[in-house]
């Protein structure tokens, strides 16, 4: 664009661009890992199953664990990007603009949605029953049906430990508040 001359809006605007492109393939990313999760619980299901092996139900937790906490990274990204929109560069925009116009008011106008709440409460229980409860079911089946082994017995208390801990990440990052 040799010749032009970027402004101080312009260059809010592309920032504006910039990071909406990111927002969308972060949100891209992010729902494609449930269905990636979805594959893995089928597989590791099918292969214990066809192979007799209970003991196979313990990969599931750490498949859940670092799908989980990569879908929960990108949803936090997400959620800062918008935050950013809303709380910064919108505003810096319309100062660059001179103007109290409503601009961008998708940014806002989502958010104020009378059924966001239970709609984020629904998520929610999805993110838990996708990423959460599949590995805590496999651990409870593995513990109860196979014959107790110390290191396998070890493996399952840390499984359980860290699939707790995305659980408690997950509820903490959950917005049901809408901030």
């Amino acid at each position: 664009m040799a010749g032009e001359e970027f402004t101080v809006g312009h260059m809010l605007v592309l920032e504006y661009k910039h990071l909406k492109l990111e927002q969308l393939g972060r949100i891209s990313t992010r729902d494609n890992l449930i269905y990636v999760t979805l594959a893995s619980l089928a597989a590791v299901a099918a292969a214990t199953i066809q192979l007799n092996m209970t003991r196979l139900l313990l990969l599931l937790p750490p498949a859940c664990m670092i799908l989980g906490w990569t879908y929960l990274v990108n949803d936090q990204k997400v959620s800062a990007i918008g935050r950013h929109l809303r709380r910064v560069l919108i505003p810096k925009i319309r100062d660059a603009l001179g103007t109290d116009s409503a601009l961008f008011t998708w940014e806002f106008e989502h958010r104020s949605d009378p059924r966001r709440r239970i709609r984020k409460l629904g998520q929610l229980a999805i993110d838990l029953i996708t990423f959460c409860v599949p590995a805590l079911a496999a651990i409870l089946v593995y513990s109860l049906v196979a014959p107790p082994m110390p290191a396998f017995i070890a493996i399952s208390a840390a499984e359980a430990l860290g699939t707790l801990l995305l659980s408690w990440a997950i509820v903490d990052n959950a917005d049901i508040a809408g901030t």
